[in-house]
């Protein structure tokens, strides 16, 4: 039987419509134009990253980091360790969240040539190598180069912040546990205890444990763990923490210990009775901002000693809705008025070993809230919400990898605009992002960079104000050890909080190795 043809096929009269080779036309509303592929093409989207490499290399920051790395591989045909490391590197300095979203870098050969890299690895490479490297020696080797970033500082005075952050897990990872997770509640999550240096959003150390561990007395080994490895001559002013850090073992630690400590209490009734009291009859005096504090001693049932308390409060100018959950079955909501007769009060309760008067004290609690702004930024826009595997192991190498990137990058940023931290959701597209091209000609390598950006002016200057920095400390480098190399450096970035001072080298360096 002969078969039907439904729609019989017409005769092509000029060929495919499409070439199957070559620039393809495209109608657009400019008029037609042209397109080609041409994947090899020396082009990068990431046309500024040279300036950062410059950085790395002059303020000795990522060679040594490479060279220390335990990663060893006994296979010939194993990856170099510059290449994954490298790979790892642009990975979190391009914002990505997953180890697939390093695919989007398998074309990126000019930046890992001017890293030193062959090429750039793929993502099982990468995640392969670091199952390999052993948990112990890795976290020594990231710590050692964390701490390699802020030593110098360490001489001048400083304010520890301590404080913890959820990242909420979605498949089944070692340490996905349920425990306190305000935003999505009920959900399995790790946690990152992290300790800063207050005001310069440097990150001393991180450490990330299971969901279930989210309480001051799961990070607390790891603070002393650090004070111990910074020496007692590096020790910050005082310590400071929310109201989970308000407790009996860390206060007595920190006494016993000769270090200074502010810290929110909870809310307890003792602590609800001592309020009352001091709103009926004591004496308010100004605490800044619209504050005000009133001060008093205390000793709760399971403290080993009275301590000072501070209470501050602010009046509130508007009407205020009060939702009263007493009742499971209806909320019962209520408007206070607020008039000359009626007062409305927000409150906190500071705990403190400190001797400064109480506009101080406040003003330095107001501080920490700078917290939440390292984590945000850390989170949302660098890799600790993602960079997931099944173990625990990779997980703190990452946090901790993203930790180190996240100091060069924030201290390279500085030498652009001093003045400030830039986030980088800001700082990415100014100084990172931005389409270029290499071209060698004359024995002369030139890379070409288009920036779109409205502050392209800007942008260029400050490049052009820093690479004039480095060409000038590189005609001093002869005379200069590597660690007083990195503390001229760092003395430009934080020109601003130092006030011009010079940084010293440290007496006292992590060894490598």
């Amino acid at each position: 039987m002969q078969d039907l043809i439904v729609h019989p096929v017409g005769e092509s009269k000029n060929g495919a419509l499409v070439p199957i080779s070559g620039p393809v036309a495209v109608d657009t509303f400019g008029g037609r134009i042209h397109v080609e592929w041409d994947p090899q093409a020396a082009v990068t989207a990431l046309g500024q990253l040279p300036f950062f490499t410059e950085y790395l290399k002059v303020s000795g920051l990522f060679e040594p980091w490479v060279e220390d790395c335990p990663l060893r591989w006994t296979s010939p045909n194993a990856p170099k360790k510059r290449d994954v490391l490298g790979t790892a590197i642009l990975s979190i300095l391009s914002g990505h969240r997953r180890y697939a979203h390093i695919s989007a870098l398998r074309g990126e050969d000019i930046n890992a040539k001017l890293l030193g890299m062959s090429k750039v690895v793929s993502e099982d490479s990468v995640r392969g190598s670091f199952i390999k490297l052993d948990e112990t020696k890795g976290i020594a080797w990231l710590q050692r180069h964390l701490h390699h970033v802020y030593a110098p500082l360490l001489s001048e005075p400083w304010i520890l912040d301590a404080d913890v952050t959820v990242k909420p897990l979605y498949g089944h990872q070692e340490g996905a546990e349920l425990g306190y997770n305000p935003h999505k509640p009920g959900r399995p999550s790790h946690t990152y205890h992290t300790f800063f240096i207050a005001n310069l959003r440097l990150v001393l150390e991180v450490e990330v444990q299971a969901g279930n561990r989210s309480a001051s007395k799961h990070s607390s080994p790891g603070l002393w763990a650090l004070l111990e490895r910074l020496g007692r001559q590096n020790w910050p002013v005082f310590i400071r923490g929310d109201k989970d850090w308000g407790t009996e073992g860390n206060m007595a630690r920190a006494e016993q210990e000769g270090l200074g400590y502010l810290f929110k209490l909870r809310l307890t009734a003792r602590v609800k009775k001592l309020v009352e009291r001091l709103m009926r009859g004591a004496e308010w005096t100004d605490a800044g901002q619209g504050w005000q504090g009133a001060e008093s001693a205390l000793r709760l049932s399971g403290w080993s000693r009275k301590r000072r308390v501070v209470v501050l409060r602010r009046p509130l100018d508007e009407q205020v809705a009060v939702v009263d959950a007493a009742d499971p079955q209806q909320l019962r909501l209520s408007f206070a008025e607020v008039s000359d007769e009626v007062t409305v009060y927000e409150y906190a309760v500071l705990v403190t070993s400190l001797d400064d008067e109480i506009l101080t004290l406040a003003q330095h609690y107001r501080d920490r809230a700078d917290c939440e702004n390292n984590f945000d930024e850390l989170k949302n826009h660098w890799g600790w919400g993602g960079f997931t595997t099944q173990d625990l192991k990779r997980c703190r190498f990452m946090a901790r990898m993203t930790a180190l990137v996240y100091n060069w990058w924030s201290l390279f940023v500085r030498l652009a605009d001093p003045n400030k931290h830039t986030e980088s959701l800001t700082s990415r597209p100014l100084l990172l992002h931005a389409p270029a091209r290499l071209t060698r000609h004359s024995g002369q390598t030139r890379v070409t960079i288009s920036h779109s950006h409205a502050e392209a002016a800007w942008v260029e200057t400050a490049c052009r104000t820093i690479t004039g920095f480095f060409k000038t400390l590189t005609a001093t480098a002869e005379q200069l050890t590597p660690i007083e190399r990195w503390c001229r450096v760092l003395s430009q970035a934080l020109v601003k909080y130092l006030h011009g001072r010079q940084l010293k080298p440290p007496a006292l360096l992590p060894a490598p190795g």
